[in-house]
């Protein structure tokens, strides 16, 4: 099949409309009138067949068939901005001030026990961490990124998956001996389990056992529901409950036998961690430094 040039430039433009929010910022970044970025996408679209926007005067939103192409093209073209970057020997110095908006249990337990080495690696880097429960709007806050659990909010920002975690069902020695151990995911019903509040929905999340292909729910009850998984645990270790955390953050509490996994043979529900910034077009180096380092990090 021949190179169509003309569609990756539509797909170019598709990306900063998108990222921007509107084709008048799109067409800031991109050095081209608006109505210049509103004959790309009609051309596009004409091409593809379907339509990419719902637009009125105020807002700009994808349509589904739009989201999904977007969700297609999207990693192809990260991976041309990233080898066009490689190839262009990126050799820009890490420095200056950079804003990252970070889940405040893996700032507490990965980043801030990591934070010296970070800085003697990059001692031109300043690093404002603002630790909070929602990804927010990075635009607008001025957020260089973001790493946050869960999955991706939507089609934007950009989001690069850096971890996999198993979910782990848990409780402490001291509550298995005063109330019996479940052994199966069903007999949950008749303990206390401790729930964690989904931020995004604002319920508890539900509980999944996951092996290979076969995934049940069970519908579960306790006295308390948290918002900060520091306080699930060390309730959990406390004997206040039966939890469901992620496996990175407990390993330290089940090798000191302080907790215990309950149900081994359950072992494929996971739960990801995934990095967030702005825009794939120009990523500066600091942004990518700190990426990079986390990657490592984790692994």
């Amino acid at each position: 099949m021949a190179f169509d040039g003309r569609l990756l430039a539509g797909v170019g433009v598709l990306a900063a409309a998108v990222e921007g929010g509107s084709f008048v910022r799109a067409a800031e970044a991109l050095g081209l009138s608006a109505s210049g970025v509103s004959r790309a996408i009609a051309r596009l679209e004409a091409r593809l067949g379907i339509r990419l926007f719902d637009r009125t005067t105020r807002s700009l939103k994808l349509t589904d068939a739009g989201a999904r192409f977007y969700r297609e093209v999207g990693p192809l073209l990260e991976g041309i901005d990233d080898a066009a970057g490689a190839a262009s020997g990126s050799a820009a110095v890490v420095r200056g001030r950079l804003r990252i908006n970070v889940d405040p249990f893996f700032a507490r337990l990965m980043l801030a026990p990591r934070l010296a080495e970070l800085s003697k690696r990059y001692p031109e880097l300043e690093l404002e961490l603002l630790t909070r429960d929602g990804i927010g709007d990075l635009v607008a806050e001025g957020v260089d990124l973001a790493l946050r659990f869960g999955p991706p909010p939507g089609v934007s920002p950009v989001a690069r998956l850096l971890l996999k975690t198993r979910i782990l069902t848990v409780a402490s020695p001291g509550y298995l001996k005063r109330h019996g151990t479940p052994k199966e995911p069903a007999d949950l019903v008749d303990h206390a389990c401790i729930q964690f509040r989904d931020p995004l929905t604002g319920r508890p999340f539900p509980w999944e056992f996951h092996r290979k292909r076969k995934i049940i729910k069970v519908d579960v009850n306790g006295p308390f529901v948290m918002t900060d998984v520091g306080t699930m645990l060390e309730a959990c270790v406390s004997g206040a409950g039966i939890a469901q955390v992620m496996e990175f953050g407990a390993m330290d509490y089940l090798y000191r036998g302080r907790l215990v996994e309950l149900f081994p043979d359950w072992p494929d529900e996971t739960f990801p961690l995934y990095v967030f910034h702005p825009s794939r077009h120009h990523v500066p180096a600091k942004v990518r430094a700190f990426i990079d380092f986390c990657s490592e990090m984790i692994k």
